[in-house]
């Protein structure tokens, strides 16, 4: 009996699934009924409406970048107009870049003013703090003095050793300052040895701008085509890599200004007006403090030691370059060895806005396609695949003899992102083509107006504009010649 009930509870156990297992092999034989022909027709008309809707949001994007680029292009037209003429300041039309980009929706408020937090704008700003600690205790013309009084009584030994000590102070300080603390220095001299003051004070402009090729922070450009190949995700120059081409250049131009370069140099008498700084250049000096003075060196020995080798010093010495320039700055208003009003008298602002107020032209050439115009254009004149020898030969030309005219930094800034989309173009290093631009910015020899020190030693030294033109273009094909020599060495193309 119990075996008849468990085999009958057993039969209704298996036969209660059966149902179920038919059900599911139907599922499995008769596929899910066809949608109607309505149904199909609705799914395709929504399938078309999304490609046509994301093939007008694709036209539209297309339209909107081409007219970015012909924005940037016409602001960037504007700004190349404005910093030649100089109609306004050169840092009004700086930043009146961002403003147009910004009110023409090419880039957004926060791209246009990322500049002035850019890490090589507080570098400036850092440096020209510290390198007036050195002018304003008297430590650069200390450094001077000594230099000029080894050079004994010889008129060719005082001009290399003014040179020299030019080329060293402007590869980490400004050129203008260098030029003007030895400016006095150097007249007072020639006047008491009765040596004519103008086969000095040329070779003094001169060999201070040549010193701005040494380093990464001797010269606005350097850190111009930093700041660009950092924005593209690109390796760096390190701090002293610069002099791999500036310092053959520099060599060649100390050969070439200590031989025809002082023949060409006017031998013309100069009368100084009484009220003249230059006719008061040997009165008395002002006596500095000793202790600011030791301060002072020891801060500009660490800044320039910590933006050397951070990279291979312990804890917190290993700190980026516009750190320690900010904390050297800091550290000089905090001993006393600048003041704060002479520390914001020694920012260059013009030069801070200039370079801030630009990078976001460079943003922009890059997102929207302008640089790549400009490059194809290049590269369309020069023929197919050109050499990046005359890539580089078109770019030195172009930057040297702009920055004869407009600012150095103005004119890096404006080519910089240029030749960087012109290198990616055809397959170049943008290194050897961007080293090239940033010395050719430095080759502002053949005018009175092409930089700072030139327009400082024109009065002094009796100068007119032809005698700048007579040494000054000879200077620029050497360093031309020796660029074209070195650079695709250390930066094989």
């Amino acid at each position: 009996m119990n075996k008849k009930v468990a085999l009958i509870l057993l039969l209704s156990f298996v036969f209660s699934f059966t149902p179920l297992a038919l059900a599911q092999e139907a599922d499995l034989v008769c596929p899910v009924p066809l949608i109607t022909a309505e149904e199909l027709a609705d799914q395709e008309a929504a399938a078309a409406e999304e490609a046509a809707a994301a093939a007008i949001a694709a036209e539209a994007a297309a339209e909107k970048r081409a007219r970015d680029a012909r924005v940037t292009l016409i602001v960037l037209g504007l700004a190349a107009f404005f910093f030649i003429t100089e109609l306004i300041p050169l840092a009004i039309t700086a930043m009146s870049v961002p403003v147009i980009l910004i009110l023409a929706n090419v880039l957004t408020a926060a791209q246009g003013f990322a500049g002035l937090s850019n890490s090589n704008v507080i570098l400036f700003a850092g440096m020209f703090v510290v390198g007036a600690s050195l002018f304003e205790t008297g430590v650069a013309k200390l450094i001077g003095d000594k230099i000029v009084g080894v050079a004994g009584g010889s008129e060719i030994g005082l001009t290399l050793g003014v040179m020299t000590i030019a080329a060293l102070l402007s590869a980490v300080l400004s050129n203008t300052g260098t030029t003007a603390v030895l400016l006095p220095v150097c007249i007072g001299i020639a006047n008491s040895a009765g040596w004519n003051r103008g086969r000095i004070l040329m070779p003094l402009a001169l060999a201070a701008g040549l010193g701005g090729t040494l380093t990464l922070v001797g010269t606005p450009p350097n850190l111009v085509v930093n700041g660009v190949l950092s924005t593209a995700g690109l390796r760096q120059f390190g701090f002293f890599e610069f002099a791999l081409a500036g310092g053959p250049v520099t060599i060649a131009g100390f050969a070439f200004l200590l031989t025809i370069g002082r023949a060409l140099i006017p031998d013309r008498p100069y009368v100084a007006d009484e009220g003249a700084p230059a006719a008061k250049a040997d009165e008395g000096e002002k006596v500095h403090n000793k202790t600011k003075q030791i301060i002072s060196s020891v801060i500009i020995i660490g800044v320039v030691i910590i933006m050397a080798f951070g990279s291979n010093l312990p804890g917190f010495l290993n700190m980026p370059l516009h750190v320690a320039a900010t904390l050297g700055a800091l550290i000089c208003v905090l001993t006393g060895v600048i003041g704060e009003k002479q520390a914001y008298r020694a920012i260059d602002w013009t030069t801070i806005f200039l370079f801030a107020g630009m990078l976001p032209l460079a943003s922009a050439m890059n997102s929207t396609g302008a640089g790549a115009m400009i490059a194809d254009m290049v590269v369309g004149l020069m023929g197919e695949s050109p050499s990046p020898l005359v890539i580089m030969s078109a770019m030195f030309w172009l930057t040297s003899i702009l920055t004869q005219f407009m600012s150095n930094t103005a004119s890096t800034t404006l080519l910089a992102p240029i030749c960087l989309a012109i290198a990616e173009s055809i397959g170049a290093s943008p290194q050897a083509i961007l080293i090239v631009v940033a010395i050719a910015a430095s080759c502002a020899f053949a005018t009175p107006v092409g930089t700072p020190p030139n327009t400082l030693v024109l009065g002094p030294g009796g100068f007119r504009f032809m005698d700048y033109v007579k040494v000054g273009v000879p200077l620029i094909v050497i360093a031309y010649v020796v660029l074209m020599i070195v650079a695709p060495i250390f930066w094989p193309l």
